[in-house]
Formats: structure tokens, sequence, C-alpha cells
């Protein structure tokens, strides 16, 4: 079986890693990879926005399936483009893709379909958004409508930085198109927590949950990133929260794009914050999450690639089982280079320690040293290549062992101007403590 891949990050490069778990006999490509996938597929020059180019690469490999990694080209049609040959691939169409690129459309739909969200109103003008802002009162949330990264959301803990915010998006262009229009909206107090589902349109199958890691420093501190690490699983997340949420938020949600005439099929990321009054949408996100993925796949203890390939194809997901865990912890944490989430310095070469059992190092912004191609096996030889560079994911039977293998294998991962975060887990940490003291 032949499988297309995509996109050239962390993610893609857990996924190739988990499906080849699954099936070691496929024959997978990735568009345009890394030098970390390069080990395991074979990469194509074609870039993850490129759709015309995709389509003329899939033409000519007749893949048996496509998975589409990053949000860009869902929101550039691949799905439809594909689907338009007659070709299976994993995603959903650009309409359904909505959920995720326009948080307008997001939040209009959740309303009328009675998902449990923020109250929050919708702006092109800083004089309406910030009349909104004062509202709603300090702190506040003000979003991107459009697709920035991941980095479109600051909760603003003061009128006067609501007002620069909303200034800075709709005046002076700070996320381009993305920031043109913009959502002013409700903060929620609690915790969140991120959990996934691969829907056929109707059906859904819930993943566990994982938390992931915004900002850049310890301790939840300076600016929001696209995320520098994640673990799984989190003891929040309970049988009783699972089914309240496949219930009042994943089931309503398809059951509402199917009304509006875009089922959704693919992956459906429902960011939740986890409040008194229950489990609310912070945001949808409409494929799989970085670095969350590279948290959960290497605790799947069944197949991926079955419910992939399903939904794919456009069959039920209803006659598959649930998905299987297995025991212990997943901690990813992420390096990122020198500048990051500003201007990046790259270049910088990258060497690493020797392989170590129960540690996967997904690559992310890295390029080859050299215009060599990197063969199997061992680590190829790569500088920095982008922002967030490596993903370092240690799996143990225990989530302080887990922290501990991920933090001290990414600490000996060289580069200069290396970032990291050494405290991944610690809310959970903390509510383990709590529970050994209680």
């Amino acid at each position: 079986m032949k499988v297309l891949i995509v996109g050239g990050g962390a993610r893609e490069h857990a996924i190739a890693w988990k499906l080849l778990r699954d099936d070691p006999t496929l024959d997978i490509i990735a568009a345009p990879g890394n030098p970390g996938i390069a080990t395991l597929a074979r990469c194509a020059p074609v870039s993850a926005n490129d759709v015309a180019g995709l389509l003329t690469l899939a033409r000519a490999e007749r893949p048996d399936l496509t998975i589409v990694g990053p949000e860009a080209p869902l929101d550039a049609g691949i799905v439809d483009a594909f689907r338009a040959e007659r070709l299976a691939i994993f995603g959903p169409t650009r309409a359904a893709a909505r959920i995720e690129t326009s948080k307008r459309f997001a939040k209009d739909l959740m309303v009328r379909a009675g998902v449990p969200t923020a109250r929050a109103s919708h702006h092109t003008s800083v004089e309406t958004a910030t009349h909104a802002a004062h509202s709603m009162g300090a702190p506040v949330v003000i979003k991107a409508s459009g697709l920035a990264a991941g980095k479109g959301v600051v909760i603003a803990g003061t009128m006067a930085e609501a007002e620069r915010v909303i200034v800075e998006m709709l005046t002076e262009g700070a996320f381009g198109d993305a920031g043109r229009e913009l959502l002013v909206e409700e903060f929620m107090e609690g915790e969140e927590i991120s959990i996934f589902a691969i829907c056929d349109g109707e059906h859904s199958r819930l993943m566990t949950g994982v938390q992931d890691h915004k900002r850049l420093n310890d301790g939840d501190l300076g600016p929001n990133t696209g995320g520098m690490g994640a673990y799984a699983p989190v003891s929040l997340d309970t049988p009783v929260l699972q089914e309240l949420v496949k219930s009042t938020i994943v089931d309503r949600t398809l059951a509402a794009l199917s009304d509006a005439g875009c089922p959704f099929t693919g992956l459906l990321y429902a960011g939740l914050m986890l409040t008194p009054r229950g489990p609310r949408v912070v945001e949808f996100n409409c494929r799989f999450g970085d670095p969350e993925t590279q948290a959960l796949l290497p605790l799947m203890s069944n197949s991926l690639l079955e419910s992939l390939l399903a939904v794919a194809r456009g069959e039920s997901l209803s006659g598959l089982p649930e998905f299987e865990w297995s025991d212990g912890a997943s901690v990813t944490t992420v390096l990122a280079s020198a500048g990051y989430p500003g201007h990046v310095v790259t270049g910088d070469a990258i060497t690493f320690p020797p392989p170590k059992e129960g540690i996967y190092v997904f690559h992310a912004g890295t390029r080859p040293a050299t215009d060599t191609p990197a063969t199997p096996p061992g680590d190829p030889a790569v500088v920095t290549g982008g922002g967030r560079v490596l993903s370092v994911t240690a799996v143990a039977p225990s989530l302080p062992a887990a922290a501990r293998a991920s933090r001290r294998y990414a600490e000996q991962i060289r580069f200069a101007g290396k970032q990291m975060r050494r405290d991944i887990g610690w809310r959970e940490l903390r509510r383990s403590a709590a529970a050994k003291d209680a």
C-alpha cells in the first residue's frame, strides 16, 4: 500500500512513524518531508501549500491514501481537488475546514448547535472591538479570525493591552489577512485539554486527552507559540468527560456541519477549557495538532491506519473498534531555534546523543547540512531550518519518569541558541503531588 503524507513537520514525522508501526510494508511518500522523515519514507520536493503540484504528484504516484498534516492546504481546497479525481484523502473539504480557518464561522455554528463555548462578538473596526472589550472587562481574549499559525490569540490582562492588540490586528496588520477580522471573547477560567476525534461525517472515535504548553518559557510565561511541549494521558480526562465531550461537543458539531451542507471528515481537534460549568470549546482545529500528535501516537496500541483509510474511502467508522492506549505516559519537549517565535535564526548545526530506548525524536524545522539526501539508518546530518526544530518524546511507566527522560535527552541535543521548556507536564505533576498529600 502507498501513502502520501502532505507536510514536513514533526507532526507528519510522527504520523509516518506510527503508520509504519501499523504496517511496516507501507510505501510512504512525504511532500515535502524533512530529513527525519527521509529515514522512513521517500520525500518529494513539493510544498504542502502547492495544491496543483501535490495533485500532479498524486497522479504520478497513485497513492492508496493521502493524509494532510497542516491546515493551509485544507484551507486551499486540497481535499476537494483530490476527491474530484477519485483519490482517497483524509481531511475535511474546504467548506468543512472553516471550523478552524474562520473563527467567526466556528463561533456562529457552535452557538446555533448549542455547543458550549465562550461568549464572543466579531469585529472589523477598532471602535466596535474596543467597545466590546470594555463591555466584557479584563481579562478579555482577542482572537484573529483567520489562520495565524497558532499565534493569533491574545489574553489581554488589562484594557490598555486589549486596546493595543486590537489596533495592532486591525490597523497595523499584526497577523496579516488573518487579523482583518477579530473576535472579542469572554475569558474562561479553568484548565485546558485537547481531545482529537477521527470523524467520518457522522460517527467519531475519540482519542485520549492531551495537554499542550503554548507559552515559550517555564511556568507558562513568555510569548504564545505554536506549542513548546505536550503530555498524555491527562488525569482530568475521565470516561465521564469523554462521553460528555462526544455527546455535547463533537456529535453536535458534526451534525451542525452536516446540516450546513459540509459534512466533516478527518480529524476534529477540540481545544477545551474545563470550567466549573463543564467543558467549553476554546477553539476547533481541522487537523492533527502539533506537538500533541507527537505525544499521543507513541501511546496508541492499535491501528491508526485502519481508521484513516476508512474515512478517506468514504466508509463508516461504526464497525471499527475504539482506540486503545498502552499503559504509562508520554511527554514531548519541543526544541526551538534562537529568536522563536519572532525572527528565527537558522543554519546552526545540530548534534544528537546516541539513540535511547523509549525516546523518539521527530524532526520539524530541520534541513540537510549538505545537498546529499539523508539515508537510513541513524540521524541525518542536519542544521536548523525553522522555528520549532525538533520534538523529543519519551514514553515511560509514569509521567514523572517520562518528563525526566524527555528533558534529559532534549538537553543533550546541541545547537546554537536552543530554546526549550523544562517543565512539560507541570500541572499534572502538581495534581499528582497534591493527591498524594491529601
